[in-house]
């Protein structure tokens, strides 16, 4: 079996100076929600064993600070591609994923990853808030035969149902 975790960047500061879009940064719940996420899979025991962002400013620090905080012991991978991107890239990137992996954790946007977890799961589309998670089960023994449809969906959690 493969698992994916999706995990939506946390809340992003609207109101402070940046260049573009790409370049916006968490505010505070932002950063407190990112740390409880990052608590979250330790005490569920569901580290995964790779972790790829979007280059989003606040997408990278969203998984700096869950990795940090929930004392994963994994890098951090970077891949443009999931910044802005379609549920077609993000499919193409996990199946160029290598096969010893059985757990990864992408980091990036709205409404792609809502999108994703309806495709992957046959499913009506979710609403997933800013640092939410989800994680998808495939039944599968190689990322390349990950295709929309056959994904099951384990589990979806908010931060504010964490409190």
């Amino acid at each position: 079996m493969k698992s994916i975790i999706l995990f939506r960047h946390g809340k992003s500061d609207w109101d402070t100076n940046y260049g573009s879009d790409h370049d916006r940064p968490l505010e505070k719940k932002g950063i407190t929600s990112a740390k409880k996420m990052g608590n979250y899979l330790l005490s569920i025991n569901q580290i995964p064993n790779k972790i790829i962002s979007s280059t989003a400013l606040r997408a990278k620090k969203t998984a700096e600070i869950a990795v940090k905080y929930g004392k994963w012991n994994i890098n951090i991978s970077l891949n443009n591609n999931i910044y802005l991107c379609s549920t077609e890239t993000l499919l193409s990137i996990v199946h160029q994923l290598d096969p010893k992996l059985d757990m990864v954790c992408l980091v990036g946007h709205e409404p792609t990853f809502s999108s994703f977890i309806s495709e992957s799961t046959n499913s009506i589309w979710c609403k997933f808030p800013t640092a939410s998670m989800a994680r998808i089960d495939f039944d599968i023994k190689r990322w390349k035969d990950v295709s929309f449809g056959l994904g099951k969906l384990a589990w979806l959690i908010k931060p504010k149902e964490l409190d």
